[in-house]
């Protein structure tokens, strides 16, 4: 019952908004408390995970990249083209991110989106353009400009996720297929990547779905 506490507090971090950061150290203090870990032990399992896992890390050296180019006009730029797009729509142009994410996910190239490096200075500029060109006579409120933004953000998300488990060298289908192993059920990485095609064709038509009925129900006015 005690070892469900840490899931209790990632729960409760996220339904009441605070930082991911800081939930996920809260998290693991509280883990760590209830498998007996005295303090000293607990920074020592701490900074060892951390010092294993900084490869994770090498994403952060991108960031000052990319605030360059946007201090340079990276997300004008990018609203300014998509703006010059007659007929334009956000939920198109989402669905036609969509349809590339996934489909390079699936073919192992889960790096060329991504929330810092696409979403943010590309995605959402020209998403909130298309949006803007949809309804030249008025301006975004700014909670019509956060749910493009958390549209953009979504679509990204479902391409990658559902894309990357039909690549059979992505880590999840490995652990699978050796989880299923160690319990008798032998399973080549090839199954376990077709299987998942029927989910990955159903996701594709949930979200592209919901996609295209927000461009209907905004020309609906």
């Amino acid at each position: 019952m005690w070892a469900l506490i840490p899931v209790l507090v990632v729960v409760l971090g996220f339904a009441l908004r605070q930082h991911p950061a800081r939930v996920v150290l809260v998290a693991a203090l509280s883990a760590g408390l209830v498998s007996g870990l005295g303090w000293i032990e607990f920074l020592d399992v701490l900074g060892t995970s951390f010092n294993k896992a900084r490869y994770l890390l090498v994403i952060v050296l991108a960031f000052p990249v990319i605030a360059q180019m946007e201090a340079h006009g990276l997300r004008r730029l990018a609203a300014r083209v998509v703006g010059a797009w007659r007929g334009v729509r956000t939920g198109r142009l989402l669905l036609a991110y969509l349809a590339l994410r996934q489909s390079s996910a699936a073919l192992g190239l889960t790096s060329l989106g991504g929330h810092p490096q696409m979403v943010r200075p590309l995605l959402a500029p020209m998403a909130e353009a298309a949006a803007e060109a949809e309804a030249p006579e008025r301006q975004l409120s700014d909670e019509e400009r956060e749910d493009v933004r958390a549209m953009s953000a979504a679509t990204d998300n479902v391409g990658l996720f559902f894309g990357e488990d039909l690549f059979l060298a992505f880590g999840a289908v490995l652990l699978m297929q050796a989880y299923f192993s160690e319990r008798g059920l032998q399973l080549a990485p090839l199954e376990i990547a077709l299987w998942g095609i029927p989910t990955a064709v159903l996701a594709f038509l949930i979200h592209g779905a919901r996609l295209l009925w927000r461009d209907r129900r905004r020309r609906q006015g």
